[in-house]
């Protein structure tokens, strides 16, 4: 797995992870391990670019649940207290406003889905909408 990254300016500093490779239990570590220190040296928005990772497993699905959790946590919403975030999540109206995806595959989508990611993680196809987006 090779991971790249790089800053966009949007309407916020929003930071492009680039990732190639399967995110996996062999390479879930390697994703985390990235995505904290960049979370630790001031990336406030992250954009997940999975365009060239055919495969999320389980563990990387907890590793971006992980990533998720760690931008909420220093960055609370000061408008959004953590029962309607769990609220939102559940009706489908809550989208987290720091971690996005772009262009994940037909597998890693369904993979979304399926678990739910969807319901609060946006996924997006083009990568100027995705970086407006914040």
């Amino acid at each position: 797995m090779e991971i790249k990254t790089f800053t966009e300016k949007g309407q916020v500093l929003v930071t492009v992870m680039h990732v190639d490779g399967n995110i996996d239990s062999s390479t879930y570590n390697i994703f985390q391990a990235k995505a904290d220190e960049l979370i630790d040296n001031g990336a406030h928005y992250i954009l997940v670019d999975l365009e060239h990772t055919p495969y999320v497993s389980s563990a990387g699905m907890r590793a971006l649940q992980h990533i998720y959790e760690k931008l909420r946590a220093l960055h609370p919403d000061s408008d959004v207290s953590d029962e309607e975030v769990k609220k939102g999540v559940s009706a489908g109206t809550y989208k987290s406003p720091r971690l996005k995806l772009l262009n994940p595959s037909k597998e890693a989508a369904n993979t979304f889905e399926m678990s739910g990611f969807d319901m609060y993680i946006e996924s997006f196809t083009d990568k100027a909408t995705a970086i407006a987006s914040f």
